[in-house]
């Protein structure tokens, strides 16, 4: 059962979930040869206060 965990940016609509896990569905469905009920996929939204990266937090002027 292949299980993806996307993180990112607070903001994205419901509708652009919907759209991206469709995508990554349909496209394990193809690659790994799985039925489409075996794959899961976790949405984490994450604050610009809670992500760094450089040293750097999101939220800080860049």
């Amino acid at each position: 059962m292949p299980t993806f965990h996307i993180e990112m940016f607070e903001g994205r609509s419901v509708e652009k979930k919907r759209e991206l896990a469709a995508a990554l569905t349909e496209t394990t469905c193809k690659v790994l040869g799985v039925d489409a009920q075996s794959v899961d996929i976790i949405f984490t939204d994450v604050k610009t206060e809670d992500w760094a990266t450089g040293g750097k937090l999101w939220s800080d002027p860049r």
